[in-house]
């Protein structure tokens, strides 16, 4: 699993390859440990991505291993990259874990949501009514709303990920709000289902058992020779990160079975029109 402190994609990255250079020279966390005068726990720690290594200790690791440009290079940059600060650190007070770094520098998230509207797709009303449900302090509700307005960003810039999302057809009975609130939501499912690089579907009650009952998950891809891909469980006990092969790829089918099942994206927007035009009738 991935450590909930993990900084960023680019920072495991960077971790992953010093810890295969190390194995590459033959040496074990001590042996380093010894040679530079450090603790194995030091060792350990940037190994993990679970410390930043100063560019002095990446200098000394790097001769250490006999690293040359312009690997070397190569790897100081990937440094500077990993330790740049995201939006989302801004946000440390309302937003804990690693999967908004994940997030942010997916190339594919692939989202399965049996409960509310994805959190990449919610509007203010929505998600104001979303945060409320977990505190009722108006200072901490407002400030939860404006991190996931700025989280949907991701969405609208140049290199956006291809965003691939299934809403159980609950969510679109699941009051959130006034009427108001749920139709300007459903406008906005509309809106953003346009986009290229959006696909959107919605799970009938029809449909009956699938492999998505177990509750909501997502799978992120990232550009080749980034990072593996990872899936994301959220919990009523925790952030779950899988990274094994077997445990990701069974999430992947699991998707991909809900994705068989699920409306067609044309099925799915003239699903969602008519539940907005379902909450103006009952008006």
């Amino acid at each position: 699993m991935v450590q909930p402190h993990s900084p960023t994609v680019r920072g495991r990255r960077l971790a992953r390859e010093l810890r295969e250079l190390r194995e590459q020279a033959g040496l074990r966390p001590e042996d380093v440990a010894q040679r530079l005068g450090w603790s194995r726990p030091k060792v350990m720690r940037i190994e993990r991505a679970l410390t930043k290594a100063s560019g002095h200790d990446l200098n000394a690791i790097m001769d250490l291993y006999g690293i040359t440009s312009p690997r070397r290079d190569a790897l100081l940059q990937l440094a500077k990259d990993a330790w740049k600060r995201g939006w989302w650190t801004a946000y440390r007070d309302v937003f804990a874990g690693t999967y908004l770094s994940l997030e942010d520098e997916a190339s594919e998230i692939r989202d399965w949501q049996p409960q509310v509207v994805p959190g990449l797709l919610q509007t203010p009303d929505y998600a104001r009514e979303v945060v409320m449900a977990f505190t009722s302090d108006a200072e901490d509700v407002e400030r939860r709303v404006a991190a996931r307005m700025t989280r949907r960003s991701i969405l609208s810039r140049p290199n956006a990920p291809y965003f691939h999302t299934i809403l159980d057809e609950a969510i679109l009975y699941r009051q959130m709000g006034s009427a108001e609130t749920m139709r300007a939501q459903f406008d906005s499912l509309l809106t953003d289902a346009r986009r290229p690089h959006v696909n959107l579907q919605v799970l009938p009650f029809a449909r009956g058992r699938h492999p998505g009952l177990n509750g909501g998950f997502a799978v992120l891809t990232f550009e080749v020779g980034i990072d593996p891909d990872i899936a994301y469980l959220e919990t009523p006990g925790g952030d779950i990160y899988l990274e094994s092969e077997d445990d990701v790829r069974r999430r992947k089918l699991a998707f991909d079975d809900v994705t068989q099942m699920a409306l067609s994206p044309d099925e799915s927007r003239a699903r969602i029109g008519r539940a907005a035009m379902e909450i103006t009738a009952d008006e």
